[in-house]
């Protein structure tokens, strides 16, 4: 005996929802569904999804089986849809059109990146490394914004809400991927010329003893840095001594320049000043290699367009 379902227009959506609710249905088979409400033509809605006419056929039969209602009038001239048939594609072709699209922007985010990037950044490294190359960054890539947040913390960017981070050194979480950026940095003495007005310029590590250095913490509340320098094959620290200690390498930057006293910095971060003479460099012959700068990511099977542009574009402009 056959059953017979009526479905009144004002009932139909309700319908639907209560029968696919009541078994899971595929994407596949829907999908499939659709293409032939499209073509009403089995063979071209073979040809756009790449099976036969007999798995278009089968798919349609098991989904009508699901739905325990007939969607398609098949003859052997002609494919047309039901009422039932009708009223699902009405409101299931918006719907596969909303994810195709979805599934197209996140293409075309590989393709052409594109979204908010938010960077975590210690100054000196933005300073020295991402600034000079951000108005070129921002021209390539017109569809990407960018967030930059400065501090010297080692900031754990997946709770923070970061996409990457940039830090010396690679002491990071086990979970994140480390890229060097740049190369390994170099430490020089430096001093403004005012400062030596009246006190004679350090000829040896031991003169420094005699001067105000200016200290710096690695963080807040952090250890004091250490001046070590390589001296004839031996590593030489000297316990200085100085009245100001910053957390920040700018400030130190600034009180050498204003000639408060002898500073022990990265000779990238203070190339300009050396250049245009508000700091000059002192013991020449004593200098020390740091580490290098690090960009530092979560381990991602499938790393974001945005994100892959800004590691290779930076990688690239660097090492330029």
């Amino acid at each position: 005996m056959n059953r017979k379902l009526i479905i009144e227009p004002s009932d139909r959506a309700e319908n639907f929802e209560n029968i696919i609710s009541a078994s899971p249905l595929y994407l596949p088979g829907l999908m499939t569904f659709e293409a032939a409400a499209r073509h009403l033509n089995f063979a071209r809605t073979a040809a756009e999804t790449g099976v036969t006419p007999t798995a278009v056929s089968r798919t349609i039969k098991n989904l009508e089986a699901q739905l325990n209602v007939r969607l398609f009038n098949r003859t052997t001239r002609s494919v047309s849809l039901t009422e039932a048939g009708a009223s699902l594609n009405a409101t299931l072709a918006p719907a596969l059109a909303l994810i195709r699209n979805s599934l197209s922007q996140a293409l075309l985010a590989t393709d052409q990146p594109s979204g908010m990037l938010r960077v975590s950044s210690s100054y000196v490294a933005y300073h020295i490394l991402i600034e000079p190359h951000m108005a070129s960054f921002l021209e390539q890539f017109p569809l990407i914004n960018v967030e930059i947040s400065l501090d010297n913390q080692l900031t754990d960017i997946v709770s923070a809400g970061f996409d990457i981070g940039i830090r010396m050194g690679r002491k990071l979480q086990n979970d994140m991927i480390s890229v060097q950026l740049g190369r390994v940095q170099k430490r020089i003495v430096v001093a403004a010329p005012d400062y030596f007005r009246g006190r004679d310029e350090p000829h040896t590590l031991a003169d420094l003893l005699k001067h105000n250095c200016l200290r710096q913490r690695y963080c807040v509340g952090g250890r004091l840095y250490e001046w070590k320098f390589e001296d004839q094959g031996q590593m030489v620290q000297i316990d200085v001594q100085g009245r100001y200690i910053f957390d920040e390498m700018r400030s130190v930057l600034d009180a050498a320049i204003q000639g408060q006293g002898i500073a022990f910095i990265l000779e990238d971060f203070a190339r300009q000043e050396l250049a245009g003479g508000m700091l000059r460099q002192v013991l020449k012959q004593h200098w020390a290699l740091d580490d290098a700068f690090h960009l530092y990511y979560p381990h991602r099977q499938h790393m974001p367009g945005k994100l892959r542009a800004f590691v290779d574009f930076m990688r690239t402009a660097v090492q330029a």
